[in-house]
């Protein structure tokens, strides 16, 4: 496991019977903001499920308008570099699984809400730059209508069965959390030499490589398409399911996660109800909406509405990709992927 994963799986155990009493939010910080009147929101996160109902949320709650944009966490980065650069900054306040970039372009504010007093230290930046938000766990997810429950593959090296040959999928988007963020712990998981045999073996399965998000890949499950999603959200398959969709996830050993983590932007057009929305997100009060909304929340007094969802670090093993090492080791990664399955 890389460093620091057993403090974090022992927080994420902690949080099971933490309870942190409620930070207030600053009364000039919130008359500033009301002031400004707008905030403008560069998500990744889906808008139906978790980002339509939370800017209602807090409109509701301050009365300051949300404007959102939803992208993937590459093309987020893009064009807040691209939108800077131009000297046209538009967004307030981000979110994605990448930061390091962004941080070493300037483009975002040294800040951290209120609120992360209460967090295992694990879960923002020491440099102050970015705060997590939920976590992403990764794992394989099937149609239950084409794999019969209990011959589903629960391993790593199960998947490398000549039956499911041709019948998985996964996503290939420039992300690094997608099939760079996979390599990257197959080779931590099983060193070097045989994480690159293990993956050279998966590549004969003939896995369909899809330039889309991991939640399109659930969504093809859900239509039959493909009989396994390698790589998906839990939460994905779990709200799906919750839904009627014929689609289930494996307990793979170990699970790969990552943070969402966010940050407020440099010499953004109202930077009071940026940093609002962020102490909001972070909150007690926020983080029940990603965990009614079944994302993983990383405050330790909210559990996810299903417990399952997170590993305990124990009987289900977590592998943490930390923000700055994807950023560090993506491209890495996604050449011995382009190496051995292109």
């Amino acid at each position: 496991m890389f460093a620091g994963s057993k403090r974090l799986a022992i927080a994420l155990v902690a949080s099971t019977v933490f309870t942190a009493p409620a930070l207030a939010v600053d009364d000039a910080l919130i008359a500033a903001a009301k002031k400004e009147g707008q905030v403008t929101w560069y998500t990744t996160q889906i808008v139906n499920q978790f980002v339509a109902p939370t800017a209602q949320y807090f409109e509701k709650k301050y009365g300051i308008k949300v404007n959102y944009v939803r992208a993937e966490t590459s093309q987020v980065l893009l064009r807040i570099i691209n939108e800077a650069r131009a000297g046209k900054v538009q967004a307030d306040i981000l979110d994605g699984t990448g930061m390091a970039g962004l941080v070493k372009e300037g483009l975002v504010e040294k800040w951290l809400p209120e609120s992360v007093k209460r967090l295992p230290k694990e879960y923002f930046d020491p440099n102050g730059y970015w705060t997590a938000t939920n976590l992403y766990v990764r794992v394989a997810g099937y149609n239950t209508n084409l794999v019969k429950r209990g011959t589903e593959p629960k391993s790593y090296d199960e998947l490398l069965d000549p039956k499911w040959k041709g019948k998985m999928a996964w996503s290939v988007s420039p992300s690094p959390t997608a099939v760079p963020g996979f390599v990257g712990v197959i080779l931590s998981e099983y060193g070097q030499e045989k994480g690159i045999d293990y993956l050279k073996k998966l590549a004969k399965q003939e896995v369909a490589p899809l330039n889309v998000s991991a939640r399109q890949v659930v969504d093809m499950l859900m239509a039959g398409e493909y009989s396994i999603g390698i790589h998906v959200n839990n939460s994905h398959v779990q709200i799906s399911k919750q839904q009627g969709a014929p689609v289930e996830w494996m307990r793979m050993q170990p699970a790969i996660a990552f943070f969402s983590v966010m940050g407020v932007t440099k010499n953004s057009p109202h930077p009071n109800a940026g940093k609002l929305l962020a102490e909001f997100l972070i909150s007690t009060e926020g983080q029940k909406l990603y965990a009614d909304a079944d994302y993983l929340p990383v405050a330790p007094e909210v559990q996810p509405r299903d417990p399952e969802m997170r590993p305990d670090g124990k009987e289900w093993r977590v592998h943490y990709l930390m923000p700055d090492e994807v950023e560090e080791k993506s491209a890495a990664w996604l050449k011995i992927y382009a190496d051995i399955f292109r």
